[in-house]
């Protein structure tokens, strides 16, 4: 892994570092980071690229440049799977001193406007909410652009998971998150090597049991605006099989 971070270190710690991984935006990322960055000066953003063979790693640098001291890319020699550049952009952001560490997609699924409000309610509820989640189908969600079966497995997915890990989160397969730096020690990122859903629920578990409240933010989902889905039949059945690992583990009292 290389690094590149022109302008170098701001002087003072960032409020807010928004995690973005990518592999083949090139078309979404530039307006996606200007949008992240027109919330405020407290936001600084850091993409996580797999090497994309379209050039969005350049892209990535390029806009680095252009906003010296604000965007920052973390370069990956391959495509390793979303959840590992999630631990690796994570990690590295657990580096850069800042209280709070976000996550979002890079095709416009999330939307930044949503990001704020949850900014502004961590910030609003304080250390004992160690994560905030953008959810679909708390009163307010709402998905667009995805085809009946889509959403079929993603809310039947996240039902599925809630039961057996019994936890009361309406959208345990969500990625739009925003947590505290103090939560991601918690959860032991290194350890994690789940993918896909699986790792969106297992690191939502991970804080659950660790005894951090999780608050729920209604959010707009929308359907990615350029470039393919990502989605594969592997990462579903990794899902539907890892809850049940997470849940005997827990039974057991089993370290991460």
């Amino acid at each position: 892994m290389r690094s590149t971070q022109p302008g170098g270190e701001s002087t003072a710690p960032t409020p807010v570092i928004v995690v973005i991984p990518t592999y083949n935006e090139r078309e979404n990322l530039p307006r996606l980071v200007e949008e992240v960055l027109a919330l405020g000066s407290g936001y600084r953003v850091l993409v996580v690229d797999d090497d994309s063979p379209d050039g969005t790693g350049r892209l990535a640098d390029e806009l680095a440049i252009q906003h010296p001291g604000r965007v920052d890319v973390l370069h990956r020699v391959e495509k390793q799977g979303l959840g590992r550049a999630y631990v690796a952009g994570l990690c590295r952001a657990l580096e850069m001193n800042a209280p709070l560490i976000a996550q979002m997609d890079a095709d416009h699924s999330h939307r930044p406007d949503d990001l704020a409000r949850m900014v502004t309610t961590a910030q609003a509820e304080g250390p004992a909410t160690g994560l905030v989640l953008g959810s679909r189908y708390v009163a307010g969600g709402s998905t667009h652009g995805w085809p009946w079966h889509r959403k079929l497995i993603s809310r039947a997915g996240g039902i599925y998971a809630g039961i057996i890990l019994g936890v009361p989160i309406r959208d345990l397969t969500g990625g739009f998150k925003v947590w505290r730096r103090e939560t991601l020690r918690a959860i032991d990122l290194p350890s994690i090597h789940s993918d896909g859903y699986s790792f969106q629920i297992e690191t939502t578990y991970r804080a659950l049991t660790k005894g951090y409240r999780v608050a729920q933010v209604p959010i707009t989902f929308t359907d990615r605006v350029a470039g393919k889905s990502k989605l594969s039949r592997s990462v579903v059945i990794e899902a539907v099989l890892m809850v049940w690992k997470l849940r005997f583990r827990q039974l057991l009292h089993r370290p991460w």
